[in-house]
């Protein structure tokens, strides 16, 4: 009796997914996050690739993808996530700079590589400053970097532990929103600081005093079912104020504005306008962002094959809502971010006073529109 109940032990052993103290099968998971960032960049790959034989002539004030359609934007902010993007070097990026340089002596048969020099350069380069992003907070790193943060966010289970990684998960996002803003006006180190405490302690606040609220409020089994939808709107809000705060500082100070031709219209003078309206539209875009993250995966996995699956192997319920999870937020970050254009228009009536009177210095005809940088 005792033989058998080793052998039957040992076969267990064999067979069991690795677990942490919760019961949640990390390394699946972990995996499951692998084949998700995977998703992403095969996408891109196949946008890239899809979209190679028909590239126009390269100009580093062009686009290769239409700016005027969501379907140019997302064609172009997807290839901006592309998280094999992070595998290019410093000394890489600094050689696709010097071929951007020396476009104007390079044949048509040379376009397609420019394009992808200039996606090269883009992804890692602020396009104010010229300098050199970190890794875990440029739009190609938002889905491999986070990733981890996801599945530890879905494997704690005690305060302490959602706290930190809630706390992660912000941090990340408020550096993300920092290092891709409008920074061709600068900010004090001490407005930096306050932003991020003030973005980070808003987020933590509304993302648990709204589940605290509820759990104190309602009896266990009824809270518990209320707490399945606190998760969006307060990702909404949290996201959403972590956002405007860490680049409400643009609108005081304001940003520049351009002309058609990518030219500064009234050197030294910025517009509190135009920079409001790209941080609200900046803004606009995160909340939407969590709707796909959080409405897909689980209306995914409740339908058809994913469902019966989950019903009996319940153990592949975290790896695959891990797996959509990114997968979503990987598509769906290119998808809320094109709904704006970066470089966005503005009627000069709309404006300050002082540019009212302005004209293009080649054909001395007044503006009717101007265009900003939005940042990402």
């Amino acid at each position: 009796m005792l033989s058998r109940r080793v052998k039957s032990s040992a076969a267990t052993d064999k067979v069991a997914p690795k677990t942490d103290e919760t019961g949640v099968p990390v390394a699946s998971s972990m995996f499951a996050a692998v084949l998700g960032i995977g998703a992403v960049s095969a996408a891109a790959y196949i946008v890239e690739d899809a979209t190679a034989s028909s590239v126009p002539p390269f100009h580093p004030k062009s686009q290769r993808f239409d700016q005027s359609s969501f379907l140019g934007r997302f064609s172009k902010m997807l290839l901006a996530c592309d998280p094999r993007l992070l595998f290019y070097t410093e000394a890489q990026v600094r050689e696709a700079q010097k071929l951007l340089e020396s476009y104007k002596d390079q044949d048509s048969s040379m376009d397609r590589a420019l394009w992808e020099a200039q996606r090269i350069v883009n992804a890692a380069l602020h396009p104010d400053t010229g300098e050199v992003i970190p890794r875990p907070f440029r739009m190609s790193g938002y889905v491999p970097y986070n990733g981890p943060i996801c599945v530890a966010m879905v494997a704690s289970t005690s305060t302490p532990a959602l706290l930190f990684w809630s706390w992660t998960n912000q941090s990340q996002n408020a550096l993300v929103n920092y290092f891709n803003r409008n920074a061709s006006s600068p900010m004090s180190n001490e407005t930096l600081a306050k932003s991020y405490a003030a973005a980070v302690g808003s987020a933590l606040l509304v993302a648990f005093g709204l589940a605290s609220f509820i759990q104190k409020k309602y009896p266990p089994a009824q809270a518990k079912a209320l707490l399945r939808w606190v998760a969006f709107p307060s990702a909404v809000i949290a996201s959403s104020l972590n956002c405007y705060i860490v680049r409400s500082p643009e609108i005081e100070s304001g940003v520049p504005l351009q002309d058609s031709n990518g030219n500064i219209v009234l050197e030294g003078a910025t517009s509190q306008i135009a920079a409001r309206r790209g941080v609200e539209s900046t803004t606009a875009s995160r909340a939407i962002l969590q709707a796909p993250v959080y409405f897909l995966p689980p209306a995914l996995l409740s339908m058809g094959p994913l469902s019966r699956l989950v019903a009996t192997k319940p153990s592949l319920s975290v790896p695959l809502t891990t797996f959509l999870v990114l997968t979503a937020f990987g598509l769906g970050l290119p998808a809320t971010v094109a709904i704006f254009p970066q470089i966005s228009e503005i009627p000069v009536k709309d404006l300050e006073e002082r540019y009212h009177h302005s004209r293009d210095p080649v054909t001395q005809q007044p503006y009717t529109t101007l265009f900003y940088n939005k940042g990402l």
